[in-house]
């Protein structure tokens, strides 16, 4: 969804003491104990958004060179955080210079195709937002408004390439670098580099027909941003082809300052009609040869998805999950290529709920078989497994997850990977030797951690954050030692945070539980200045979906209108629900078609612990929540209007029949199957309970959870004779991006809470 980014409870539940001894409690008792260092500047709604950001410098699309010699990073300017050039800093020497100046590319008005990929992927911003290193370390490719650049490290230089009429998406180069392929008006291309030689690969997309594209719901459910596959040879490339004649053609209306704009999208709500979708392999042609497509059986069931591909190291295997409608089976299925035989399935995952996907599948180059990840056993975990399907062993266990495959260094006999087996709410590097044992710890420091690695040398860059240190990033040996700071963004006198920083508040971290006994995880800020004798209004700021954790060690541009609020003289109170994530699958499928029910019942819990303590006033609680959370604050007060004397809904999913069919079947199962638990999990009957004091805003170009959404609620209300206020942004997106936008939309929200709590 909305993510990106699960029966029933009745009471209010004790709270686990605050003299238990455990590791994680522990540490965020000291933790809600530390403040930054830095002035008493209180902060304002126009500085969170403005240049340069809060955060100090927080590089984004962090890579190494394969040959482990130049970290690459991109960097905002002082004067815009969301325009970003291209860096590079030297291991050896630790220097650090710009690599590209983003003004030296293409700028312009992106495609509506590009547009609407880059809101699939949370992308925002100027100059530029993505590039790829070549296997050999000398060139990067560089995509920029649909042109695309070769930069060569010798020369300094980029060349812009020939790639013919039209805008170029989803550019990339072959894995020996020989080829730059890309997608333009739904037909793959490849350009040799050596000869400037273009190929059109597909010929036939049009209209609903698309090649090596992919489809709403993989984008924005799925996390596959991609529809072809590059074998490692070079050889040959797999790809999707996707019929979309049968998804239900939608014609919105997105509403902008200066005028509507007509806009017909194929829309696959929950119950309708998927894309039809084929997998195919096209042999790259010898000189006077034709290209030779191969079509994969896929089998019998047409009504499938298919959400992930990947070739194996001899790029004569590919390998496809193959997910059924209702998500409850996912197959790992691999094909010879050359030959005509059916796919063999190798793993087959099960569940009477839902199984979730995941990225974590590593074919090995030395032995022939594969780490793959499952949830089997409730957690979800790494195992080995051998060609044929085989588990050979368990490489992780225990009550916590695995949250990504990080790295196999198969020459050290080593399995790298994220997770929080010390603390739900930090995510730690490990490590665990290929052929089994024990796992060892490799980062240190107390909140996130995200690794990259490089290709072909025992290093990586740890990008660390928690809720007293904004980004930084620093490079590290196979050990976790620490060699270099890439950026260490010291919260000092010239960062930018400073002026505000001796205001910033910590939370503090407990748990209560749940009507079936599992732990639910809370963080509570509290105002500043803070008096124990006073008692202050609550903030509820809510996500509540699957796939989500907002009780986290973790730095935030989101905490930002925390942190105006408890100087405002509010508290903010966060909890996460039954349904949300890394708590393993019996905390996440008590939501399975019931959505609605427990989330809610999970947050009275938070409510009736904020009530219980002396300096909180119990009778002003506001819910605030966007997305999934926008859904949470409007079932939340209907269904508790003794429980919330406020709500803020930021464009809400109010029926789940209007959300797209992967989301919301793998919650709440087919419509015709599960109606009952539709009406149930629907806002609008529950529409009667409201009283008073809500606010509801949206996007009115939402092409994401559409703004029809917001509308059937305003009509119920007004029905209703129920007054309420709403705030609707023309042009806006379902990310509400923008300077200005954002401004006023916070300005907005606080204006409501000091008027209804205060």
């Amino acid at each position: 969804m909305m993510t990106k980014w699960k029966s029933t409870a009745l009471s209010v539940l004790s709270v686990i003491p605050l003299v238990m001894t455990s590791s994680l409690f522990s540490t965020y008792v000291l933790a809600s104990t530390m403040n930054m260092t830095g002035n008493n500047t209180p902060l304002t709604i126009e500085r969170i958004h403005a240049s340069p950001a809060l955060a100090g410098a927080s590089p984004r699309g962090l890579k190494l060179s394969p040959d482990g010699r130049l970290v690459t990073y991109l960097a905002s300017r002082e004067d815009n955080q969301h325009f970003y050039d291209l860096w590079q800093m030297d291991i050896a020497t630790a220097k650090r210079s710009i690599l590209l100046n983003a003004d030296k590319l293409a700028s312009g008005e992106l495609s509506d195709e590009e547009k609407a990929r880059r809101e699939r992927q949370r992308i925002y911003g100027q100059g530029i937002m993505e590039y790829f290193w070549a296997d050999d370390s000398e060139a990067l490719l560089i995509p920029a408004a649909g042109t695309l650049y070769y930069f060569t490290i010798a020369d300094n230089k980029a060349v812009e390439l020939d790639t013919g009429e039209g805008f170029v998406t989803d550019a990339r180069l072959s894995p020996k670098g020989k080829y730059v392929s890309f997608v333009r008006e739904q037909n793959i291309y490849v350009l040799e580099l050596a000869s400037s030689k273009l190929t059109q690969l597909t010929f036939d997309g049009k209209g609903p027909i698309k090649n090596g594209m992919a489809e709403f719901v993989a984008q924005e459910e799925m996390g596959r941003m991609t529809g072809y596959w590059w074998s490692p040879d070079e050889s040959s490339i797999a790809f999707t082809r996707i019929d979309e004649s049968g998804v239900e053609l939608v014609t919105r209306n997105e509403i902008y300052a200066d005028g509507i704009k007509l806009t017909e999208q194929r829309y696959p709500y929950a119950g309708k009609t998927n894309v039809e979708i084929e997998l195919g392999v096209i042999t790259l042609a010898k000189e006077g040869k034709e290209q030779q497509v191969s079509w994969i059986d896929l089998g019998k069931e047409k009504d499938i998805y298919l959400p992930r591909v990947k070739w194996l190291p001899d790029s004569q295997h590919l390998s496809f999950q193959w997910q059924s409608r209702d998500q409850q089976a996912l197959d790992l299925r691999i094909v010879d290529v050359k030959s005509n035989n059916p796919a063999k399935t190798v793993v087959a995952e099960r569940s009477e709920a839902w199984v979730n996907l995941n990225d974590d599948l590593q074919f090995l180059k030395q032995q022939k078989s594969f780490i793959w990840a499952s949830e089997r056993d409730g957690f979800n975990h790494l195992y080995l497994f051998d060609v044929n399907g085989k588990v050979l062993k368990q490489l992780t266990q225990g009550n916590w997850a695995v949250d990504a495959l990080e790295l196999v260094d198969e020459k050290a006999g080593w399995v790298y990977f994220s997770g929080r087996k010390d603390s739900v709410v930090e995510r730690h590097l490990y490590r665990v030797p290929l052929a089994g044992g024990e796992i060892e710890k490799i980062s240190s420091r107390n909140g996130m951690h995200s690794a990259v690695f490089a290709d072909n040398k025992p290093v990586y860059l740890d990008y660390f954050n928690s809720l007293s240190q904004p980004p930084q990033v620093s490079l590290h040996d196979e050990k976790g030692k620490q060699l270099a700071w890439v950026e260490q963004n010291e919260v000092n006198q010239s960062h930018p945070l400073y002026d505000f920083a001796g205001l910033w508040q910590m939370p503090e971290f407990g748990e209560l539980k749940a009507e079936d006994g599992q732990a639910l995880q809370y963080r509570l800020f509290k105002p500043v200045p803070f008096d124990d004798s006073k008692k202050y209004p609550v903030v509820v700021r809510v996500y509540g979906g699957p796939h989500a954790q907002l009780v986290v060690n973790s730095w935030s541009e989101a905490d930002y209108f925390t942190q105006y609020l408890l100087q405002q003289g509010f508290a903010v109170f966060q909890l996460d629900n039954r349904g949300s994530a890394h708590r393993g699958t019996e905390f996440e499928y008590v939501i399975y078609q019931n959505m609605g029910d427990a989330e809610v019942e999970d947050q009275k819990v938070g409510v009736d612990h904020l009530r219980s303590l002396p300096y909180i006033d119990g009778n002003n609680i506001a819910i605030y929540g966007h997305s999934y959370g926008g859904y949470m604050a409007l079932m939340a007060q209907f269904k508790a209007p003794d429980y919330f004397k406020a709500a803020i809904s930021g464009a809400p999913v109010t029926d789940w029949r209007l959300y797209d069919t992967h989301y919301t079947e793998r919650y709440m199962g087919h419509p015709e199957r599960n109606q009952t638990g539709y009406d149930a999990s629907s806002v609008l009957p529950y529409v009667k309970n409201y009283q008073s004091g809500l606010m509801m805003y949206h996007g009115m170009a939402d092409d994401n959870v559409l703004f029809e959404n917001s509308t059937r609620v305003y009509k119920a209300l007004q029905d209703e004779g129920k007054l309420f206020q709403m705030m609707d942004y023309p042009g806006s997106k379902h990310s509400m991006r923008g300077e200005k936008v954002r401004n006023h939309l916070y300005k907005s929200l606080a204006a409501f809470l000091e008027n209804e709590l205060k």
